[in-house]
């Protein structure tokens, strides 16, 4: 359902529409908190609806489906469920914040203003890409940015990671539980992750590595066949046969729209209170990929949504009373 333009304070606005502001939704809704869920909108890559769960195929790791579970139709059934219980959802995205230290926090769909005495973050974070024109299409295709979500797919198979730093390394010791070898593709001729993990990478004999490399192209119609690499110290072009391809780059907060109101940490992420989804603004919360920057699975953003709802609603109850 569209809402009409905001009559007045609502108790809860909740930005973002992944794992954890889905869940939130949920929450918040169970509570008679009749949240305003402001989606993003569908011809954005980086908060479009349902969040990153929208670009993958198959998800084999969120309990409760056996059989695996297609990440639009999960973050759909997540969505139904949050419209059960009351939840509004408002299909565009947040365009301007202005959060108060007393009072009304103010969100803005382009021209249209919504208030809140609460605010729920959950905007999520976006993984640095190659900026190749083929990611769009090999992306849940033998294309992919998580190494804990999709390595089991890629059993006995020679596939790429590209990064050198300790996160491109993690995933790349990850895969070796499942591919017959890992090539570790890095633009310069050492790692730049640390000396403990950068030792284990040169120890294990499933890892390979293409030194002073640059990915230049993805071959493959429907499915990664392999990638053209250029060497960056003498501009020879080659070819490495792989099935899949991890990009480990890093990864960005979707936080622009709180810069100077909500503290950032020096990599981007919301900072939030120990044990707590509170920010250092009074009645808003932060949750999902946007304040983690050490887990990022769909099971634990879940679980954070349903912390920052619960942090939410206690913290409306405590004003109402004060």
């Amino acid at each position: 359902m569209n809402p009409s333009p905001d009559p007045g304070p609502r108790e809860v606005i909740i930005i973002g529409s992944g794992p954890s502001g889905l869940t939130a939704a949920i929450y918040t809704a169970r509570a008679n908190l009749q949240p305003l869920v402001i989606e993003g909108e569908p011809s954005s890559t980086g908060d479009q609806p349902g969040g990153q769960l929208m670009l993958t195929t198959e998800v084999e790791n969120f309990p409760g489906f056996p059989d695996g579970i297609m990440g639009p139709e999960l973050m759909g059934r997540m969505r139904a469920q949050a419209v059960r219980f009351g939840a509004e959802f408002i299909t565009d995205k947040a365009t301007r914040v202005e959060l108060a230290a007393a009072g009304e926090h103010r969100v803005f769909v382009r021209d249209t203003e919504h208030r809140a005495r609460a605010v729920i973050v959950s905007t999520g974070a976006q993984s640095t890409m190659l900026g190749l024109p083929e990611e769009q299409r090999l992306l849940g295709h033998g294309l992919s940015t998580c190494a804990t979500c999709d390595g089991f797919f890629f059993r006995d198979q020679h596939i790429a990671v590209v990064g050198g730093g300790d996160s491109a390394v993690e995933e790349a010791l990850f895969l070796t539980k499942f591919a017959s070898n890992v090539t570790i593709i890095h633009r310069r001729d050492q790692l730049r992750a640390s000396r403990i993990m950068a030792d284990r990478a040169v120890a294990n004999d499933r890892i390979e590595f293409a030194w002073n490399s640059r990915v230049t192209a993805i071959a493959g119609d429907d499915r990664v066949e392999g990638v053209r690499l250029v060497d960056t110290v003498t501009g020879t072009e080659s070819e490495l046969p792989v099935t899949g391809l991890f990009v480990a780059i890093g990864h960005r907060p979707n936080t622009s729209l709180f810069d100077a109101q909500l503290d950032i940490d020096p990599a981007g992420y919301l900072i939030t209170q120990g044990g707590s989804t509170a920010t250092n603004v009074a009645g808003v919360f932060a949750c999902g990929d946007v304040q983690d920057h050490t887990y990022r699975q769909a099971i634990t953003a879940a679980g954070s949504g349903c912390m920052a709802a619960i942090d939410a609603e206690r913290w409306l109850e405590a004003a109402a009373h004060a």
